[in-house]
């Protein structure tokens, strides 16, 4: 991984995990829309977050990724009945073993958007995007 000179600003790379049927649509709703978020994200579409196993996330660090998005439906509304629970217990104990492996939580970001908040989708790229910048490579 390249280290940023004087000349230039690091811009992190993330990985963001977002469920078919409501954040993906929220990221396709950002970009119909036209709302402008940082380019620093990568999307992978899954069918839902609760089926995004915690070794997903520690490959994408891995590999190189500065932070990772998690992204599902809004408690309640998912299409899976409760997939999304599964996910949000099962990243309240992965920031745990982030800070155990060395790997600072805040790198690590689960959140809920539904398919029509392109703005909030935008939002949650924009501040996880400057709160890794913050944290450095």
């Amino acid at each position: 991984m390249e280290k940023p000179t004087a000349n230039t600003e690091f811009e992190p790379k993330i990985v963001g995990f977002l469920c078919n049927w409501c954040s993906y649509a929220g990221a396709d709703m950002t970009g119909t829309s036209r709302i402008p978020y940082p380019p620093n994200i990568r999307i992978i579409r899954v069918p839902c977050s609760g089926r995004v196993d915690p070794l997903f996330v520690l490959k994408a660090f891995q590999e190189g990724a500065d932070g990772v998005l998690v992204a599902d439906c809004h408690p309640g509304d998912c299409h899976y009945a409760d997939g999304n629970y599964h996910a949000r217990r099962r990243y309240a104990l992965m920031h745990r073993f982030l800070d155990f492996m060395g790997i600072d939580a805040g790198r690590l970001r689960i959140d809920w958007v539904s398919a029509s908040e392109g703005k909030r989708f935008a939002q949650v790229v924009a501040e996880l995007t400057e709160q890794v910048r913050q944290l450095g490579p």
